[in-house]
């Protein structure tokens, strides 16, 4: 196990396309993927009919959060009863409301975790969410019938970064990162409190001999893979002293504040998820002053729109007179944002 590369979570993965009759129920009613000799291999080559639990996701860019069923994989061998015949495995699943939204085409990753379970995960056919994991493992030859076995995930192609990270936590898998030299002097700083742009700057600030003007996109992914690490350290060393201090319900110590407990919960993913996108922002921001480019930050336009950027700027943007072949709005968005609220948000582009 390596720390820092997908090694650490996953033994492997195994990945396919679906095909008509493992996806669609009328087309046949056998739940079941033919587990090809590598397949076998890679989930250890069991001799006996096998039950291995399992966590089923299906992932669609419609829908922010994935369809989520723990339920179980049965590896089997079909030809066992005659015995002259070659032995044939295959994986039986369960009828759940993942395998009901699959669909003949969507990619199908079993990830075999360091725990022994397995991780089933079903992604839109042409998704950007199916891409992403897709380049997540390394699947870029990926087959169509048969499945495609990568193991080992400890080459650099596999070390965990901001995207990864990222694509990893939408999956439900938690990265733990640390940077506790910083911890003191952000409790210090903070309190417990700042504002995003505050703790982008204080990221950029722990970094030197970076050049924006020269490297521009190493820049952009250095400043926001700091920033996601401090900021975890410093999450995570709020969350244990808040959890530390319980949810009991006022009426009683015994009680627990289960309501209290959710809305906590509930803060810290909205936070979660709010302060990705801000911090892009934030540091693209400074790329562009440093790169000396004119900009507007959330301008106003049609409708009360609030688009991240326009170029040259908001005074061009509200002149009739000045070429809208000459306005750009980049879309500042990260891969759990809906790209189309973009086409909305500036109709002069």
């Amino acid at each position: 196990m390596n720390p820092g590369y997908l090694s650490e979570y996953f033994e492997g993965v195994a990945a396919k396309k679906l095909s008509a009759v493992e996806a669609d129920e009328t087309r046949s009613n056998q739940h079941e993927y033919h587990a090809t000799k590598n397949v076998r291999v890679f989930l250890g080559s069991p001799e006996e009919k096998t039950r291995i639990p399992a966590r089923f996701l299906y992932l669609t860019d419609d829908d922010p959060d994935p369809i989520v069923e723990d339920a179980f994989l049965t590896l089997y061998n079909c030809r066992k009863e005659k015995p002259r015949a070659a032995p044939e495995y295959h994986l039986y699943f369960p009828t759940t409301n993942v395998s009901l939204n699959a669909y003949e085409g969507d990619l199908l990753v079993i990830a075999k975790k360091r725990d022994g379970g397995l991780l089933v995960i079903i992604a839109e056919n042409g998704s950007s969410i199916g891409r992403q994991i897709e380049w997540l493992f390394g699947l870029a030859d990926l087959a169509r019938c048969d499945f495609s076995v990568k193991s080992g995930l400890k080459t650099e192609q596999f070390r965990i970064d901001f995207p990864s990270r990222f694509i990893l936590e939408n999956i439900g898998i938690e990265v733990q990162t640390s940077e506790d030299t910083y911890l003191d002097d952000m409790l210090s700083r903070f309190a417990g409190r700042s504002t995003t742009r505050e703790f982008s700057a204080y990221a950029r600030s722990t970094l030197k001999d970076l050049s924006p003007q020269d490297q521009p996109d190493l820049v952009l992914m250095t400043w926001m893979e700091r920033e996601e690490i401090l900021f975890r350290t410093l999450e995570s060393y709020l969350i244990a002293d808040r959890l530390s201090q319980g949810f009991s319900g006022k009426a009683s110590v015994a009680a627990v504040d289960v309501d209290g407990f959710l809305s906590f919960s509930l803060s810290v993913q909205n936070r979660r998820k709010s302060r990705v996108g801000l911090a892009l922002e934030n540091h693209l921001e400074v790329l562009f002053s440093e790169n000396g480019l004119r900009y507007t930050r959330t301008a106003v336009t049609e409708n009360k729109a609030k688009p991240d950027f326009l170029f040259p700027g908001v005074t061009e943007y509200h002149n009739p007179a000045f070429d809208p072949l000459k306005l750009t709005m980049p879309g500042v968005k990260t891969c759990k944002d809906r790209w189309r609220q973009v086409l909305a948000e500036a109709d002069r582009n």
